[in-house]
């Protein structure tokens, strides 16, 4: 599902240039849950934002799905993202002018899958049944963060990269988001990739690396 071979990424600083991956390789097969760890500022983030083709990398090979994103330009690895995707990130990133029913359906539509009874059986899963005309102001950080999970998954990625996605949280709400993530994963058979400085969040995906000096090491989890 996602293949990343011999990565290399260097940043430039007024310090001067600064590596931060140093020859990354990673498979993740269909229904596999990874999560990567590593300290504060080991290129955690910017190893993600690769794997979803926000960025490119200075060397490197990435294949998502069977689609190498050196061979495509920005509108085809938009496309990309749209159809095959489900980003997650530790700020929710939810539109405030839209309600939850529309913020939901947001991803699914720009991809063309929407489905109205997926659609309503993710706002049962969610727990937001009867807030569907909630703005997302008008919702709990925990309520945001499963609608913003929600909308990820709307479309049924291939794929799903989640960065920190209960970093926002107090530790209670934090299990139950982790809980429903993991859940939904298993029910759409999507991989996913998750950032996390929690070995507590970790430890119930099925793998685990750690990114130490712009290298990986594999980890059981």
């Amino acid at each position: 599902m996602l293949i990343l071979q011999q990565l290399h990424k260097t940043f430039s600083t007024p310090q001067g240039e600064l590596p931060v991956l140093n020859g990354i390789d990673l498979a993740l097969d269909q229904g596999e849950s990874l999560a990567l760890m590593g300290e504060s500022g080991s290129g955690k983030s910017t190893l993600l934002h690769l794997a979803a083709g926000l960025d490119l990398p200075d060397q490197g090979r990435i294949s998502i799905d069977g689609h190498e994103l050196s061979t495509l330009d920005e509108p085809a690895r938009a496309r990309l993202r749209r159809e095959h995707l489900g980003l997650v990130f530790q700020q929710f990133h939810l539109v405030p002018s839209l309600n939850v029913i529309d913020n939901l359906r947001l991803q699914a539509r720009l991809a063309g899958r929407e489905d109205a009874e997926w659609t309503a059986h993710l706002m049962a899963r969610l727990g937001l049944s009867g807030r569907e005309a909630y703005y997302p102001e008008q919702l709990s950080g925990g309520q945001q963060q499963r609608l913003a999970i929600g909308r990820a998954l709307a479309a049924r990625p291939r794929l799903l990269l989640a960065d920190e996605p209960t970093g926002n949280l107090d530790e209670q709400s934090a299990d139950t988001v982790l809980a429903l993530l993991l859940d939904l994963v298993k029910e759409t058979r999507c991989a996913l990739l998750m950032v996390t400085h929690s070995a507590r969040v970790a430890a119930p995906l099925s793998r685990l690396v750690r990114l130490h000096m712009g290298r990986l090491k594999d980890n059981a989890p």
